[in-house]
């Protein structure tokens, strides 16, 4: 017995202009297989374009976000391909001058001031100099004191030696810190006060 049933043709695949009309007529699946024929293609162009794979995954969903909204404005003046194409190659720059903008103004002296305290570290550096040309007694006097904030009495028990004492050799460190950091004159600078 011959069967009367004759095969279904399957139906040809949509094409792209096929699949934008019917995603801007409502077709929910349409947009998704029009990105998914051009994904890998829209991808290399990314990536191509952008500066690591996170801006270029960004850049690709903005375009298709942006292609998905402006569908209805698409004139068919050209290949809905070449449409994405574009669409994806703006979106690519956009990004890569939202990228500038935002390094440009991390980078911005104004925005971001650095100071310069290189004269403070130079003082810290000729004061430690200073510091260590003392007798390491009267070094310990005058740090205890004038450094970390002791009293007298409390840098004499520290030590372990009468206030009197902590105070001439602190007086005695101070005196060879004055000579030792005083700014050298030179000859030509005239006479001291002038």
């Amino acid at each position: 017995m011959v069967s009367t049933d004759s095969p279904v043709p399957a139906a040809a695949p949509r094409s792209d202009a096929e699949l934008l009309t019917a995603h801007v007529a409502g077709d929910a699946d349409a947009f998704a297989e029009l990105f998914a024929r051009h994904r890998p293609r829209l991808t290399r162009l990314a990536a191509r374009r952008s500066d690591t794979p996170e801006d270029a995954a960004d850049a690709l969903q903005d375009a298709m976000l942006d292609a998905h909204r402006r569908a209805g404005g698409f004139r068919h003046h050209a290949a809905v391909g070449s449409w994405l194409y574009r669409i994806v190659g703006n979106a690519c720059i956009d990004r890569f001058r939202m990228n500038a903008a935002r390094r440009e103004q991390w980078f911005d002296e104004d925005a971001h001031p650095v100071e310069d305290h290189t004269a403070q570290i130079e003082t810290a550096l000729l004061v430690r100099a200073a510091l260590m040309r003392l007798p390491p007694t009267q070094r310990a006097a005058v740090l205890a004191v004038d450094m970390h904030g002791y009293s007298v009495g409390e840098a004499a028990r520290l030590l372990g030696v009468p206030e009197g004492t902590v105070k001439s050799r602190r007086a005695r460190a101070r005196a060879q810190l004055r000579r030792t950091l005083a700014p050298r004159r030179r000859p030509d600078d005239g006479p001291a006060g002038h």
